[in-house]
């Protein structure tokens, strides 16, 4: 934590409407550098994977019993962290300046001599109406559009909402927070001349993988919501807009819309997964099965990055392997001059990617992306005889590709540069969640994954259930089996794209 003698600064950062892909880059910068993060309950938790390790996060609920924050708590806070941190960033969901309170906040600060700067955010009316396929303004029927809350405050004597007005708007109208007052907001523009049948759309969970559409006559609307069962938050979308063709409901249609997907690699890899199962439209959920630890403080490995120069090939079987190693050096002030005339290989294309990262292009990479074929393919590629060859990977390896080297007759050094641990995860709320149903898909990424996951979690209780199981390839697929369980799906290409392309492909 940063702490300053001076005071520190204020962003109040729009966090968008749900789909943490739609922070805005100001955002995102701020959150990877802020020292502390005071979060709004409708700010995606996911925004935090961008926060540093030692930031601090503070989550400020409103009105939800006695962990919520009211709004006079949440001024203070911001304050009192001004006082300590140089970078303070308070998200908010959607905009800060669109039913946001931010005017609240900023004159708290600005009493307080505190400086604030405002970062935008995509508002929901706006994000919800574009994730639905509805047409805010159209030339045809809507040139106008008007922003209205569902909700005015509590302590407020009379409404500053001009009903008669509404009623007679030509244009959309977008009402924000009105679940809980749905019946009485359509009641009330039809009591002031708004024709029954005006057409009303609600999305809830707009811009999620869980969002829902509900289309109906605005007499009908409150009804068909309880009908269906929709709750906040959502966004009311009343004029001729709202009966726009239900076919430009571009986002429902992606591949993984919907779908329960369950990732479960190590927290960091977690993350990485996740971000491309939203960008097809799905729901990660991240259960944590291994958590990575680094070896390369010890000294045999330092005697063996010595020593590295003098190898004729050095081989990375995993982005982790590269990660690690590459963060070795730069603690150690050292960088890819290290390897000398060494020849670099790669087990696949996510780690030749990575290693690309720290400007080196692998020499060799095999078609298929596993142990056992790199062995075999580098081989035939050059002539390893005599050759030393220097393993960076996972203690828990197998021992093929050494031996394969090996017969070749290379002399193989394999260095451990980190190891899996296992990590557990909340394994009664993920079991509750598949005896009822609620899951589609699991997904695994190593052997080490599977035995943790199936450590916590019962192997028949998945093997009954209607669950579906996707393997990223032959390894992983091979400790599925020895458990027990059955696989669904298996990656064509051994790498997370893959993993992903075998979910998306699945019929």
């Amino acid at each position: 934590m940063t702490t300053n003698s001076k005071k520190g600064k204020v962003y109040l950062v729009g966090a968008g409407p749900g789909d943490p892909d739609l922070i805005t880059l100001r955002g995102a910068e701020l959150i990877k550098s802020a020292d502390c993060i005071i979060c709004d309950k409708l700010a995606n938790p996911a925004l935090l994977q961008f926060a540093r390790r030692d930031a601090e996060i503070i989550h400020v609920p409103k009105r939800l019993g006695s962990s919520s924050f009211t709004q006079e708590e949440i001024n203070s806070l911001l304050i009192d962290k001004a006082f300590i941190c140089r970078t303070v960033v308070r998200l908010k969901g959607g905009d800060p300046c669109v039913f946001g309170r931010a005017g609240q906040e900023i004159a708290a600060l600005a009493q307080a001599e505190i400086d604030y700067e405002i970062v935008p955010g995509i508002t929901a009316g706006i994000a919800a109406a574009d994730y639905a396929g509805i047409m805010l303004t159209d030339r045809d029927f809507s040139s106008q559009v008007v922003f209205v809350t569902g909700r005015e405050a509590d302590e407020k004597q009379k409404s500053s909402i001009d009903w008669q007005w509404l009623a007679s708007f030509s244009g959309t109208i977008v009402f924000y927070m009105a679940m809980g007052n749905i019946e009485f907001i359509s009641g009330t523009l039809i009591e002031n001349g708004m024709a029954e049948d005006t057409p009303a759309a609600i999305i809830a969970d707009a811009t999620l993988p869980s969002q829902r559409i509900v289309k109906d006559h605005l007499k009908q609307i409150s009804l068909k919501c309880e009908q269906e069962k929709i709750e906040p938050p959502a966004i009311v979308i009343i004029g001729a807009a709202a009966g726009g063709d239900p076919g430009l409901s571009w986002f429902m249609k992606k591949p993984l819309f919907g779908k329960n997907i369950v990732v479960t690699r190590d927290r960091f890899g977690n993350a990485e997964f996740a971000s491309k199962i939203i960008r097809d439209g799905g729901n990660p959920i991240e259960f944590a099965t291994i958590k990575i630890k680094p070896l390369t403080q010890s000294n045999k490995f330092l005697q063996t990055l010595a020593g590295i120069a003098d190898c004729h090939w050095i081989i990375f079987t995993s982005t982790s392997g590269v990660k690690i190693f590459f963060d070795c050096l730069q603690d150690m002030e050292k960088d890819a001059r290290v390897f000398g005339a060494a020849k670099i290989a790669a087990i696949g294309s996510e780690t030749a990617d990575e290693l690309k990262k720290f400007g080196i292009k692998a020499d060799f990479m095999p078609a298929v992306f596993t142990s056992k074929e790199l062995g075999r393919e580098l081989t035939s590629f050059t002539n390893l005889q005599g050759k030393k060859i220097l393993l960076l990977r996972s203690a828990l390896a197998s021992n093929e590709l050494a031996e394969l080297l090996e017969q070749a007759g290379s002399q193989v050094t394999n260095e451990p540069v980190y190891t899996n641990l296992t990590e557990k995860s909340d394994s009664i709320w993920l079991t509750e969640k598949i005896r009822k149903g609620a899951i589609d898909w699991l997904t695994f990424a190593s052997p080490s994954s599977v035995r943790s996951f199936f450590e916590q979690i019962s192997a028949d209780l998945v093997n009954s259930s209607s669950l579906k199981i996707a393997s990223i390839g032959p390894v992983t697929s091979e400790q599925l089996d020895k458990i027990g369980i059955r696989i669904d799906v298996a990656a064509k290409e051994h790498t997370i794209d893959g993993l992903l392309a075998a979910l998306k492909g699945y019929v």
